[in-house]
């Protein structure tokens, strides 16, 4: 059985990734984690603390669009992923692994 979350720190987190540069550090840890699924959650964490209709719509994606795709279960495009960082001040970059040789 899993307990609650504090309720204090969803409203921490929800004001913290409504800043760009904790949002890109947040985004930027889980990116580490080298998992889909941990990557879906926070950039619904993003979304939502920037409200998910505002960023459907600064997206210029439908809300169900939106939801769909970052839902447990979703699945969404490169397109998707990039309009959602535009839309919450955020940008896709690429940058070389420590320690790899091409």
């Amino acid at each position: 059985m899993t307990a609650p979350r504090d309720k204090s720190y969803d409203a921490s987190l929800t004001t913290a990734l409504t800043d760009p540069a904790e949002a890109a550090a947040y985004i930027e840890a889980v990116l580490e984690l080298d998992d889909p699924a941990a990557l879906l959650v926070a950039l619904r964490q993003v979304a939502k603390s920037h409200g998910m209709a505002e960023v459907a719509r600064r997206a210029d994606v439908g809300d169900k669009t939106l939801f769909r795709a970052l839902s447990e279960s979703g699945n969404p495009t490169l397109d998707t992923v990039n309009k959602v960082l535009h839309a919450v001040g955020l940008r896709l970059s690429v940058a070389p692994l420590a320690g790899v040789h091409g």
